[in-house]
């Protein structure tokens, strides 16, 4: 990843991202967890507290192991397709047990049902490190607006993973702001006359191809977060505010 650094005003993010104790720790985001070896360089990190940074492990690891039984459709270790979830898989039975007991048949489809709570607990995280990075904002309280789904679910699946064209742009000095271009796009009116403008395009952001991606939003009166993990599952949550 290209390393941007953060010009916005310190004050903004006042310690522990997640909960706003002091931030004694760095957590990456998104978690190495995520992603395979070897790893993209200058990874985002957030100040985190030690409980908050460590109080995430066991969710995560569900999480990946979840994610990736489902992509094949079986939790045993020699079908999973990421080395270092085939041998967490091998190194937990109980939680490798856990997560066939969630497996179920509908027709010829294997499906997992997840504990919602927990794939909850692991995106929320993402969400706010990312907003605290990306746009300079703490964003510790609950979201308006929660979606985690398989990206085959999503109605219109292109229009959720374009770019984003801002109406605003977010906090000043923010990484955001700075990775932002203007360019010209062509636009066509009811009657069929064609002009020019200038928009600003805040784009997607790919930490590792195949493995994970997102765009980070703050404009008008919202922030929001979208991600999508192995090409497979498709997130956002959205926070509204007051400018």
């Amino acid at each position: 990843m290209d390393q941007v650094l953060d010009y916005a005003d310190d004050r903004l993010i006042d310690g522990c991202i997640y909960c706003g104790d002091l931030a004694e720790t760095r957590d990456h985001v998104p978690s190495r967890i995520l992603l395979e070896p070897p790893y993209p360089e200058n990874l985002p990190v957030v100040g985190a507290c030690k409980e908050c940074n460590q109080g995430f492990s066991s969710d995560e690891q569900y999480f990946v192991c979840l994610l990736e039984s489902a992509l094949v459709g079986s939790t045993n270790p020699d079908k999973i397709r990421r080395p270092s979830v085939a041998r967490a898989m091998k190194r937990a039975p109980a939680l490798r047990s856990r997560i066939e007991l969630a497996k179920r048949n509908a027709g010829s489809q294997t499906i997992f049902d997840p504990e919602e709570e927990r794939v909850r607990n692991v995106i929320l995280k993402l969400a706010r490190g990312h907003a605290a990075f990306e746009l300079s904002q703490a964003c510790r309280e609950e979201p308006n607006h929660f979606l985690c789904c398989p990206t085959s679910m999503i109605d219109d699946y292109d229009t959720f993973e374009a770019a984003h064209i801002q109406s605003l742009v977010g906090e000043v000095g923010s990484r955001n702001m700075q990775r932002m271009k203007v360019m010209e796009a062509k636009i066509m009116s009811l009657s069929g006359k064609e002009t020019v403008q200038n928009v600003i395009v805040n784009d997607w952001i790919n930490v590792q191809e195949g493995y994970y991606h997102y765009l980070a939003v703050h404009d008008m009166e919202y922030i929001m977060i979208r991600i999508v993990i192995a090409n497979y599952l498709a997130c956002e949550v959205i926070w509204e505010t007051d400018t």
